[in-house]
């Protein structure tokens, strides 16, 4: 038997360990020190008993608990704490905890608690095993038939007709992240809540679609939508995930055969869709490096996608950001910014006004000239003229 122990703590963690090794050295004991390690664990280990603490740096035991117990359904949970309060032990009972220990645990307690589940999970294992066997095969080969039926490929000999049976309509969601980070825990915490909520408001599966993007499923019950589901799981992950997410759906679909092309018009849509804009600091650190850049480099090349690559975001979404950070248009800002500096220079009668349009960015002086007047209703010549009385350069900027 597999045991996990997830507490950020070393002394808790190697002394719960000792004592469990001492006791029970034929089961196998797993360490993790934050939630993120325990994922790992749990996906990659057949864990059957979880002591998690409750006050962890990130996620806590209870959020662990609550995000894992779906896709982890026969595993054993047993909460620890230094807290007594009434509201951490209630919460771990409704979440479906078998225990609720108080640190510092005595040897003894500890040793009789999993001495009785280690008995309980003997007497599951007979009775679930084959079940959860062909649920877990069914459930892999139908997201496998699924991703190939959502990319217009063939699925071989593969009879749709109880598929289509079990949905005879259906919704889809697709959540995708924007991110250049590895995104193992979002993909992770996206699957279990959306799969939760699916199995909440009707049946279905989540599936992964792409490296950043999952897909979900979901037939509820006729004459319901899925607009309260949707806002479910945008306030879940708004609450959870630290990188910026967009979510689309579909309206209700009867024919599998359309399938394909709904999921290529939610990826379409995604390019024009705003991100969720939650994690924050990330966001306002890469505007505030992409401003910087542009005030020292006006002059140069300054499209969208030269910007965006400086701070690595995709275009489309930092010209979401960018705009709801500033609230200007990037291509606006950088209109009034390299007109700003015009504004200075023209204040120089030395300076020619094909200089001045060369020193902010514009090599064609009379597209420079219709620039300036749209802005101030003006000329450049006009503009210095009013602020220095000089009319050397007038004939130049006349358009």
């Amino acid at each position: 038997m597999d045991i996990l122990i997830v507490d950020d703590e070393t002394i808790i963690r190697e002394g719960i360990q000792r004592t469990l090794q001492n006791r029970y050295p034929e089961h196998k004991i797993h360490l993790a020190s934050n939630a993120e390690q325990a994922i790992a664990l749990l996906r990659s280990h057949t864990i059957h008993i979880v002591l998690t603490d409750i006050l962890m740096p990130g996620m806590t035991g209870l959020e662990l608990m609550n995000m894992s117990r779906s896709r982890h359904p026969h595993v054993k949970w047993v909460v620890i704490s230094a807290y007594s309060e009434f509201s951490y032990a209630q919460e771990a009972v409704r979440l479906g905890a078998k225990d609720y220990l108080l640190k510092p645990i005595g040897k003894e307690v500890l040793s009789e608690m999993i001495r009785k589940l280690s008995e309980e999970i003997a007497r599951d294992a007979e009775l679930i095993e084959e079940a959860e066997v062909l649920k877990t095969n069914r459930r892999f080969l139908q997201e496998a038939v699924f991703q190939r039926w959502v990319q217009g490929l063939d699925t071989g000999r593969i009879d749709m007709g109880p598929f289509a049976m079990q949905h005879p309509f259906f919704y889809l969601i697709m959540v995708k992240m924007e991110t250049d980070k590895a995104v193992f825990l979002e993909n992770f915490i996206i699957e279990n809540v959306l799969q939760e909520l699916i199995d909440r408001y009707g049946k279905g599966f989540v599936t992964v679609h792409d490296s950043k993007s999952l897909l979900g499923l979901v037939t509820p019950p006729e004459g319901t939508s899925i607009a309260q589901l949707v806002e479910e799981l945008r306030s879940h992950l708004i609450k959870y995930l630290k990188v910026p997410f967009q979510i689309m759906s579909t309206e209700r679909i009867e024919q599998f055969q359309s399938v394909p092309a709904e999921v290529q018009r939610m990826r379409q849509a995604s390019t024009t869709q705003v991100y969720e804009h939650h994690a924050a600091s990330g966001s306002d650190r890469s505007v505030e490096v992409a401003l910087q850049y542009m005030r020292t480099h006006y002059h140069d090349d300054l499209s969208l996608e030269k910007v965006a690559s400086i701070v690595y975001l995709n275009p489309v979404y930092f010209s979401q950001l960018f705009k709801q950070k500033t609230g200007q248009g990037f291509k606006d800002f950088v209109i009034n910014l390299r007109l700003e500096q015009a504004k200075q220079l023209l204040l120089n009668p030395k300076l020619k006004l094909a200089d001045v349009a060369e020193r902010i960015g514009y090599q064609d002086m009379r597209h420079f000239s219709q620039v300036f007047k749209k802005k101030y209703g003006v000329t450049p010549s006009e503009f210095r003229q009013e602020q220095t009385g000089d009319k050397a350069d007038s004939l130049v900027s006349r358009d």
